[in-house]
């Protein structure tokens, strides 16, 4: 990075707020995929908007590409920052800056843990719903650009339910605000635009996030049934009767043994198949549909079945389920996460596609989901020092995806595109479709410095690739217009 720049950079946020030695930026050369890395020239770590708004006009003004980054903990290559670039770091924008608990509303920087914001309104009656796996560490702002979900996004929604406004630095540096104080707001829903556009629309500064009622009662059924297909079915039964859980998971044989190894979450470690399911609200209706659960659970084949009888006991359930994905690390050097969707009654046929998969690649995959919607994340077992290894569970990773679309699924429910997915936009959307969203980044970044080359599959006219700007042939020759 050139030593100009550098210190411009410290003169906006101080000396040692800028950080250009190379160990310390080998720390933010990849996210939590792992699979993507790319040192960035300098990382920036501001306290303040104004801070923020700073650095995004210098890298304006000098056309330099420049990534937000929280805690990293983004599986899909999101956060990984551009070489010569800008990575803006966001963890100390920590503070939270107002609590309306009458209204049920909380203002938090993006540096804010997820899970620190329900601990923070502890006591008032409040929580804040989605909650990733990673929500020990994850940020709110990395919440935000990837709209995250979680388990109980079942019943409450993913983050984009729960923010009311955010302030926005725009890549041109210029600071705006999107929605409010309230959910309801007249015009465009810019906000909706806002909330799961990867950093690609500029710098999220500020957001204000919707608190919901804690439930007078919740209650956990677990259910251990022979195979998924069985699970699946159940699954299928309990929303087809009208029940919304707050959380439907499964798990599959090797997840099982896997997490109860890890944890010792007291799984029956002889089931083919796990469902977590979780009921909120009314004690009277709560007690009614653990019945109800209980009921088709064993219609439907369940060799096993435990109810919670203490939160603590609800909490241990909970750890082996939020433990799956390190759990593997104990089993395999390397692991691939995917993230697909697909209709709760096509499970069983795509987690069979995913077994056929496997055995040809002759990789491991351990599967656990989110069955209520149908959130699939196949966790794909690798070495990476054996040779082709790496190159085999990218590739079967990418055939669990195309299977997801098969079956009138997504390619992400909540990890997001970023640099792991984009190629596989194209068989979601047409040429048409991308370019439409195309133009709406083009319209907001023309020079394509806010987290480029995420998302998009192929460069857009407005220049969508990493590093500096450079026009398009087709525009310097006047045959297409830059928009």
């Amino acid at each position: 990075m050139d030593h100009r720049i550098v210190g411009e950079l410290r003169a906006i946020v101080g000396m040692h707020a800028v950080l250009t030695a190379a160990e310390s930026l080998r720390t933010y050369e990849t996210d939590g995929l792992n699979a993507y890395r790319t040192r960035p020239g300098v990382v920036v770590l501001p306290e303040t908007t104004e801070q923020v708004q700073a650095i995004v006009q210098l890298c304006h003004r000098e056309r330099i590409p420049f990534v937000a980054r929280g805690s990293g903990t983004g599986l899909s290559g999101g956060a990984v920052p551009v070489a010569d670039g800008v990575l803006i770091g966001l963890a100390r924008m920590n503070r939270i800056l107002d609590l309306d608990v009458a209204n049920g509303r909380i203002v938090v920087q993006p540096g804010v843990i997820n899970l620190d914001v329900s601990r923070r309104v502890a006591g008032t009656g409040l929580f804040y719903a989605p909650d990733p796996s990673s929500q020990q560490v994850c940020t709110i702002g990395g919440n935000v650009a990837e709209n995250s979900g979680g388990a109980h996004c079942l019943k409450y929604g993913f983050t984009v339910n729960h923010v009311l406004g955010v302030k926005l630095v725009l890549p041109s540096g210029d600071l705006v605000t999107l929605g409010g104080a309230t959910l309801q707001h007249p015009g465009y829903d810019l906000l909706g635009v806002v909330v799961g556009a990867e950093g690609t629309l500029g710098v999220v500064v500020e957001v204000t996030l919707r608190l919901v009622r804690l439930p007078e009662a919740i209650q956990m059924v677990m259910a251990a049934f022979a195979t998924t297909d069985d699970a699946g079915a159940a699954v299928s039964a309990i929303i087809a009767e009208g029940i919304l859980p707050a959380a439907i998971e499964m798990m599959d044989h090797f997840a099982i043994v896997a997490t109860d190894d890890a944890v010792h979450a007291g799984y029956p470690r002889d089931a083919g198949a796990l469902l977590l399911v979780e009921l909120d609200g009314a004690p009277i209706e709560v007690a009614h549909e653990v019945e109800e659960v209980a009921a088709i659970c064993r219609a439907h084949g369940a060799s096993e079945l435990r109810i919670a009888a203490t939160a603590e006991e609800r909490a241990r359930f909970w750890k082996g389920r939020k433990a799956a994905l390190p759990a593997m690390g104990r089993l395999s050097p390397g692991y691939y996460v995917q993230d697909g969707v697909v209709p709760r009654s096509a499970l069983p046929t795509v987690l069979r596609r995913i077994a056929a998969l496997s055995a040809e690649a002759g990789l491991r995959v351990a599967n656990v989901f989110h069955a209520g919607d149908g959130n699939v994340h196949p966790l794909v077992l690798f070495d990476p020092a054996v040779p082709g290894e790496t190159e085999r569970a990218t590739e079967l990773a990418g055939q669990i995806l195309l299977a997801c679309i098969a079956a009138g699924g997504s390619i992400t429910g909540e990890h997001g595109v970023g640099l792991d997915k984009k190629a596989y936009l194209p068989k979601m959307f047409t040429d048409a479709d991308l370019d439409t969203m195309a133009r709406l980044r083009c319209a907001l970044d023309p020079a394509s410095l806010s987290n480029p080359g995420k998302v998009f599959p192929t460069p857009r006219l407005c220049g969508e690739r990493p590093g500096p700007y450079r026009p398009h042939p087709l525009v310097e020759a006047g045959l297409a217009e830059l928009f």
